[in-house]
């Protein structure tokens, strides 16, 4: 990652209660659970668009 961006994220109570629990088991900050999270989505979708 070249450049951060900030960015203000608001999320329904429960999915942030449960990234938290997710971020603490994997012994991540929240802000990396989440940035882990959506590179791996992107990584799938990118399989995605390069499969015929």
């Amino acid at each position: 990652m070249d450049q951060e961006v900030r960015i203000t994220l608001r999320l329904p109570a429960d999915l942030h209660a449960w990234l938290v629990a997710q971020a603490k088991s994997a012994h991540r900050s929240l802000n990396s659970e989440i940035v882990y999270r959506l590179e791996g989505e992107r990584a799938i979708a990118e399989k995605e668009v390069d499969s015929p």
